[in-house]
């Protein structure tokens, strides 16, 4: 029976489709190309290439959910990186509210359809499912992301209480075990798609507080000592990619929202493969010190990635 939140108690290979003709191969390709002999064998430009930091974190403003995707993408080294072609591939957004796109407490339905889209593209079986608060009927359909979802292609599901597994959590401080979605723990690929916006508690919230969608158990108790087992359930679960939805941002009242007074149109896109950078990340578009967000220093000092902007980082702006 689908489920309320209330009713229950490493990085990835290089791109398969290497170039090497003209001047197409990708700085991240290169990066693979370790050995000092092959580096000999380099043109001048391809040197260049190898000298650049790969993106492994992008800010987009402008364009279109899809065209923000699409870029972002592109700067991260592109899709064929993830070999998705016959793997399952988990799309998860936030559907954890009864509001409608406008409100912004839910991911952009637009932006989960182009996701979905790209991995279908991909030759990828895409899974799109979030343990909602409110009623999971009204979240998928007032949310706008389940029909956007199956018209893109993805197998669409509600949370059902049988299908989580209780897993070890070795490194936890607080917590020492935590049930977690089996679909999510058996994909071959986890793609994180939040939205960004205000939160009472955490203070503001993005990629790791959206793995709470697929944590079971009593998550009302995770409050009690929020940053701490936040990261205790994370730790082991997260995500291949993150890709923040920062257009319609809800900055205050949330994560509840429903006034559009609460909304400020930002038409920002954050990605990139450390969640904890992508998080920090986040909270400068929203205004915040990302070193005041408790749960993100606790995730830094546990090695889950840098609140810094790494070295990689990249900015686009869309006409």
């Amino acid at each position: 029976m689908p489920i309320n939140c209330k009713s229950i108690s490493g990085k990835w290979p290089l791109m398969n489709n290497m170039k090497t003709s003209n001047h197409s191969l990708s700085r991240r390709s290169f990066l693979g190309l370790s050995a000092a002999g092959t580096a000999a064998l380099l043109l001048p430009w391809q040197l260049d290439l190898l000298a650049q930091e790969a993106v492994t974190l992008v800010k987009v403003t402008g364009g279109t959910p899809e065209e923000a995707l699409a870029a972002a993408l592109d700067a991260l080294g592109g899709l064929g990186q993830f070999g998705a072609s016959g793997k399952t591939v988990v799309v998860k957004p936030n559907i954890g509210w009864d509001r409608t796109p406008e409100q912004g407490a839910n991911t952009d339905p637009d932006l989960v359809a182009a996701a979905v889209k790209a991995f279908k593209g991909e030759g990828a079986k895409v899974q799109v499912f979030d343990f909602t608060c409110n009623s999971a009927e009204r979240c998928y359909a007032r949310s706008g992301i389940e029909a956007a979802a199956k018209a893109a292609g993805a197998d669409v599901s509600h949370v059902h209480e049988k299908r989580f597994d209780v897993i070890p959590l070795p490194e936890g401080q607080k917590l020492r075990a935590w049930p977690i979605y089996r679909d999510w723990l058996r994909a071959d690929l986890r793609v994180n798609l939040p939205i960004l916006k205000h939160h009472s508690l955490a203070g503001v919230t993005a990629g790791l507080k959206n793995l709470m969608g697929v944590m079971g158990g009593s998550r009302s108790s995770i409050h009690n000592g929020f940053h701490q087992k936040l990261i205790d359930v994370a730790q082991p679960i997260l995500p291949q990619i993150t890709v923040v939805d920062a257009r319609r941002v809800m900055v205050k009242n949330g994560p509840t929202g429903g006034s559009l007074d609460d909304v400020r149109l930002m038409n920002t896109l954050i990605a990139g493969f450390d969640i904890v950078a992508v998080d920090a990340e986040s909270a400068r578009v929203f205004g915040r010190d990302p070193l005041e967000l408790g749960y993100l220093k606790e995730a830094q000092s546990r090695g889950l990635g840098s609140i810094e902007r790494p070295a990689g980082y990249k900015e686009i702006v869309l006409g």
